[in-house]
């Protein structure tokens, strides 16, 4: 299993599960609100191309996250699992 990174190295289509959230006051409020909590599955949809903000799939909605907001959320990136009917 790959070791843990933070969510701003997320590529497009690349999906992880959330393992520490390090930001405080309102951002972590919004954030928690809109379901990016400790377990939960997120999928980065893209990236500007000026590297900030990017956009993340979370609790079936679309959010742009600041590069320096994602810096300070820890993920462990989850491989898709190729079913074979063989």
């Amino acid at each position: 299993m790959p070791s843990a990174i933070t969510l701003a190295q997320l590529l497009p289509g690349e999906k992880a599960q959330v393992k520490h959230i390090s930001l405080s006051g309102s951002i972590r409020r919004r954030l928690l609100d809109i379901g990016l909590t400790e377990g939960s599955q997120v999928e980065c949809a893209g990236i500007s191309p000026f590297g900030s903000p990017s956009a993340y799939l979370i609790s079936e909605a679309l959010i742009a996250i600041r590069k320096s907001d994602g810096d300070k959320i820890f993920v462990q990136p989850v491989k898709e699992e190729i079913c074979s009917w063989d």
